[in-house]
């Protein structure tokens, strides 16, 4: 059983290495937004308790968070393991987080740190761009549309979105540096954590990561 945590500021590179993490050890790729999303979808207890936080602006409580983690963790498709994205966003829902595995005699295999400098994020998310229509994403620099601003897929507009304005991308990295960074040490001190360089080329991240994991087991 490979249970992972990937942790790392936005713009490192999580989504694109979760998506070969889980490939490779058979494993889901569990984010708390799809969570949210599927419990609301499917109206559950815990989906209309979260929505009605979600409704009125407010941020959902880190216990109905933790709950709906821990819910999606008994699925059968987390019989070898689980890959977590963007949980535990405290220390708080770390701890608890870890008495729940302790309950059910589990144990993280290892947390995985994607550390990028600042000037790297902004350059990665003030230049990404999305097509209005289908959704296809870009980049100014790396994967430009052929004719500027028309999609290649559909010919729809491509655009900036509001959160990858450089204001925006500096004030999401100080709210991932107040409220999450403090993990980095709650997770040293367990001897789980590896801290790899996210701006080393997804090719030799990922290979970092499976080597890292491949230590763990």
């Amino acid at each position: 059983m490979v249970n992972l945590v990937l942790l790392g500021p936005p713009g490192a590179g999580k989504g694109t290495q979760a998506a070969g993490i889980a490939k490779k050890y058979d494993i889901p790729h569990i984010s708390t937004g799809d969570i949210f999303r599927k419990n609301i979808k499917e109206k559950t207890p815990l989906g209309e308790r979260a929505k009605s936080y979600m409704d009125r602006g407010e941020l959902v409580p880190d216990e109905l968070v933790i709950e709906l983690v821990e819910d999606r963790l008994t699925e059968p498709d987390c019989k070898n393991g689980f890959l977590l994205d963007g949980f535990p966003r405290t220390v708080f829902q770390a701890e608890e987080f870890d008495k729940f595995l302790n309950e059910n005699g589990m144990n993280i295999t290892k947390v995985i740190n994607l550390d990028v400098e600042a000037d790297e994020l902004v350059n990665r998310l003030s230049g990404r761009r999305v097509c209005e229509s289908c959704g296809a994403s870009y980049h100014v620099k790396n994967i430009p549309p052929k004719k500027e601003g028309v999609c290649d897929t559909c010919g729809g507009n491509v655009i900036q979105r509001a959160d990858d304005t450089k204001e925006t991308v500096l004030n999401r990295i100080n709210v991932y540096n107040d409220s999450t960074r403090p993990l980095i040490d709650y997770y040293d001190k367990t001897g789980t954590l590896v801290t790899l360089d996210g701006a080393a080329g997804l090719e030799n991240v990922f290979n970092s990561i499976i080597k890292a994991v491949g230590e763990a087991l």
